[in-house]
Parts: structure tokens; C-alpha cells; sequence
């Protein structure tokens, strides 16, 4: 005994020595990552614009638009929606599976029970007849605990933690989608019902200039074609009206589904709006630090990050012994005797096993490492989207502004000159040409000033979701099991 206690020690001291470090390493965003370089972290370009400022972006950021139709239909969105459910689900599988890891830090009990008729043969036992069958039991109680030495069960805690947090961003993210696109469904189909007012108001206006060329045939001063042009005018306003009344009825169908309805569950007066909403105030945008920590895509990468980080420790851990210390107690042998004292048994210590590490234990870990290689690249680039999808975002809405005021310069002088002509054509002082042509252009600028407006409402959607707002202090996403769901 002394001599194996002699040979185990030698080997066993530097495994004790190296038991005071958790093997793998240790979890910090690195340096040369791109979410620490100064550029992605200072101020956006383009927020010199008057029509944006640098404030922080606030938490509910529909509710800048001052409209309590839409900030009702948003908060039915994050309770009700499928995509928020599934994300909901898939982070509580995350959290069961970081509680079943946890649970491996815990003692594990066995208990064990068993009864058997057959007949053990006798000469194992030195016997040369033959051994009558009986009845046989086993009752045993065993319990054991695993020593972390290396720190495998700590990384496996790490890593398991870090996915739990990384479904959560996963939430968060999905949460932002959600809202953006209720919000958008709801702001197209108020385009729609704008684009078809002004499309309306041009007909009336062609309709009108068709009864006035028809009063001048009858009388003598104006010529038949010009009666014929003027329909064809009207009939070219009427044919856009059927489109604007069908992305009326798809955002209605879009903004259904969102809400986790069918849609021909609700009717379109229940979502309808006259024109898109309007912010009250400078659209708020922050700066590139803020953006980062805001996002949860970001937040949600970084989490991956450190997930792949620590399962390097645990394909680590693997190269060294296992540690488990035990004990058992119970009772073995013939059923009628089992409980007595020669049927009793007992037993404590350590049991120390060791895969001797192979080739293949080494390329584990050289895999979790290239993993963890992959996950740093991921999150890189998952910070650089993040700072291009905002910074183009940002261009698209300052520019449309200003296509926009464009427009709407252009639609005034077309309506001023669209008057004088309709003026002069009555006074038999121009030719009809000239004012079906000057109806037109006020026509084509109309419809294009409508177009504009509505992009500037949508580009400033595309913008709030860049910037990766409206997922705090969200509500409680509703929860169906499959008995709920069959009944």
C-alpha cells in the first residue's frame, strides 16, 4: 500500500498544482475588435441636418408620432405576434439549458432497486453440484460529486450562460422587428389613403376640365379632339386608382398578421388613417457608442462570442483527468435474507479516470478555437452592418427631405401654372394643348410630391429600426402550449 501511495504521489502533485486555474481562456472582448475602434464609436455623419438631432433615442419610439391608434396596435403586436412567440420559446429552451448545465455542479444520487428468480453457477464458487435457483435482490444507494479541478462544468456554466444571453438579445431583436414593421404596414396603408386622395382630387379636377371642353364643343368654340383628350386624360387618373386601393387592402392583411390575426379577421376602417403620421420633433439618432449598446444584433453577437470563447475551456478540460468522489451503500443477495448483515455493503473515495488525451481531443479544441476565431469575425461584422445599415438609413431620409421640399417648390408653380392656362383656355385666348399639358405636369407633381412623402414616412421607419430602439420595457410576449391550443 505504501509503495502504490509512493508511486501515485509524484504524478498526482502537479495535477493538484494545476487544479488552482480554470484551463481555457479567460473571456474579454478583444482589442482589435471592431465595436472598440474609435470611428464606429463617435458621432454619425449627416446629423448637421436640421430634420435629426444627436438626443438619445428613446425607448417607445412610435410613440414620437403622437398617435394613439398606432401605440395601441404596437403594444398588441409585442403581445401577440408569432415571430415574438417563437423567439420567446426559443429563449426558454436557452435558460432550461443553462439550468441543466448548472445542475452538473450538484451531486449526483442514484438509487437502484431490482429482483430476480435464476441460478448462479457453481464452480466460480468452487462448488461441483449444482446450486438450487433462488431469489435474488439488489437495493442500493449511490451518491457522487464531481471535483471541477480544471474547470470544465465552470466554462460549460460560461458558455451555457452566454447562449441564454444571446437568445435573450435574439428577443430583443426580434422585438424591434416586430415593431418596425406594424409601424410600417400601418404607415403604408395611411400612404395608400393619402396617394389616393390627391389621386381622387386630380380626377375631379380632369373631370371637371372634361365637362368644361365638352360646354365649349357645344358652343361652338372648342374642337371635338380636344373633348376626346380630355377623357383620356381622366381615364389615365382613374386607372391609378385601383393600386392605391390594393396596397390599402395589403397593409390592412400585413398589419393583421402582425398582430397575430388572420386577416380576414379585421376590417380596413379598423386601421384606417387619412395620412402618414408626423414626428413632433427632430428625429433623435444619438451617436455610434450609443448605437452599439442600443442594438441587441450587436448585443447578441458579442454573447456568441463569449460562448464559443469558453467552450475552448471545456474541449480544454478534456485533456486531463476526471475527479469524482462517491460513496454507495446497500444490500445484495438472496431476497429472503436482504436487510441482514451479510447481505450489507458499503464504500467511499475518489475515482480518478483519464481519456488519454488522443489526436482527436486536440482537434476538438483546435476546433473550438477556430469556432471561437469564426464567432470574433461574425461579431465584427455584425458591428459594421450595424453602423452602415444607420449611416445609409440616415442619407435616405435627409435626402428624400430634400427631394421632397423639391416637390413640393415644383407642385406649386405647376398649380399656378395650371391655372392661368385653364384661365386662357376659357377665354378662347390658348389652345386647349396648353392646358391639358400644364393639368399634367400638376398631375405627374401631385402624385409624385404624395410618392415622397410617403418614402420620407417609411425612410424614417428604415431609420428608427437601424438604430435598434423600441425593445426595452417591452410586455410580457403571450404563451401557448399545445393543451391551450387545443382547446
Amino acid at each position: 500500500m505504501n509503495t502504490l501511495r509512493k508511486a501515485l504521489l509524484p504524478a498526482l502533485v502537479p495535477l493538484l498544482f494545476a487544479a488552482c486555474t480554470t484551463v481555457g481562456p479567460d473571456y474579454h472582448v478583444p482589442d482589435n475588435a471592431a465595436v472598440k475602434a474609435q470611428a464606429a464609436n463617435g458621432p454619425l455623419l449627416g446629423t448637421n441636418n436640421p430634420a435629426v438631432s444627436i438626443a438619445e433615442v428613446p425607448d417607445g419610439w412610435w410613440r414620437l408620432y403622437d398617435d394613439p391608434k398606432l401605440d395601441q396596435l404596437v403594444q398588441q403586436a409585442l403581445v401577440a405576434n408569432t415571430d415574438l412567440r417563437v423567439a420567446a420559446a426559443n429563449l426558454k429552451r436557452a435558460i432550461a439549458v443553462y439550468h441543466e448545465v448548472e445542475a452538473e455542479n450538484l451531486p449526483e444520487a442514484r438509487l437502484s432497486a431490482g429482483a430476480e428468480r435464476g441460478q448462479i453457477a457453481g464452480e466460480p464458487l468452487l462448488k461441483e453440484e449444482k446450486i438450487p435457483v433462488m431469489n435474488f435482490g439488489d437495493v442500493g444507494f449511490k451518491v457522487s460529486y464531481l471535483i471541477d479541478f480544471f474547470g470544465k462544468l465552470a466554462r460549460a456554466d460560461e458558455a451555457a450562460l452566454a447562449g441564454a444571453q444571446a437568445s435573450q438579445a435574439a428577443l430583443d431583436q426580434a422585438r424591434i422587428g416586430v415593431v418596425a414593421e406594424t409601424v410600417r404596414a400601418y404607415v403604408q396603408g395611411c400612404a395608400a389613403t393619402h396617394e389616393l386622395t390627391v389621386a381622387e382630387h386630380q380626377l375631379a379636377l380632369q373631370s371637371r376640365g372634361v365637362e368644361l371642353a365638352r360646354k365649349m364643343v357645344d358652343a361652338g368654340r372648342g374642337q371635338p379632339l380636344d373633348l376626346l383628350r380630355a377623357q383620356a386624360q381622366a381615364d389615365v387618373l382613374r386607372a391609378a386608382l385601383p393600386r392605391f386601393k390594393a396596397e390599402q387592402e395589403g397593409a390592412a392583411y400585413r398589419l393583421a398578421v402582425m398582430l397575430g390575426k388572420p386577416p380576414s379577421a379585421t376590417s380596413q376602417a379598423e386601421y384606417a388613417c387619412h395620412e402618414e403620421p408626423r414626428l413632433r420633433q427632430a428625429l433623435p439618432v444619438g451617436d455610434g457608442a450609443a448605437l452599439l449598446k442600443r442594438r441587441p444584433d450587436v448585443r447578441q453577437a458579442e454573447r456568441e462570442l463569449a460562448s464559443a470563447t469558453a467552450k475552448i475551456g471545456v474541449a480544454t478540460a478534456d485533456l486531463y483527468p476526471s475527479i469524482r468522489i462517491g460513496a454507495s451503500a446497500g444490500f445484495t443477495g438472496i431476497l429472503d435474507h436482504l436487510g441482514q448483515a451479510p447481505t450489507a455493503h458499503w464504500g467511499y473515495g475518489p475515482l480518478i479516470t483519464w481519456n488519454i488525451p488522443t489526436s482527436g481531443t486536440r482537434a476538438r479544441v483546435h476546433g473550438t478555437e477556430a469556432g471561437a476565431e469564426a464567432a470574433l469575425a461574425h461579431f465584427d461584422g455584425v458591428v459594421l452592418k450595424a453602423l452602415r445599415e444607420t449611416q445609409s438609413a440616415l442619407s435616405s431620409y435627409t435626402r428624400e427631405l430634400e427631394r421632397t421640399q423639391a416637390l413640393r417648390d415644383a407642385r406649386d408653380k405647376a398649380n399656378e401654372v395650371a391655372r392661368q392656362n385653364r384661365q386662357l383656355y376659357q377665354a378662347g385666348r390658348s389652345p386647349y394643348l396648353s392646358s391639358l399639358d400644364a393639368d399634367r405636369t400638376l398631375a405627374s407633381t401631385e402624385a409624385s410630391l404624395a410618392a415622397s412623402e410617403s418614402q420620407v414616412a417609411l425612410d424614417q421607419i428604415n431609420l428608427f429600426l437601424a438604430l435598434g430602439g423600441g425593445w426595452q420595457n417591452a410586455p410580457k410576449v403571450e404563451s401557448r402550449t399545445m393543451s391551450e391550443q387545443a382547446h
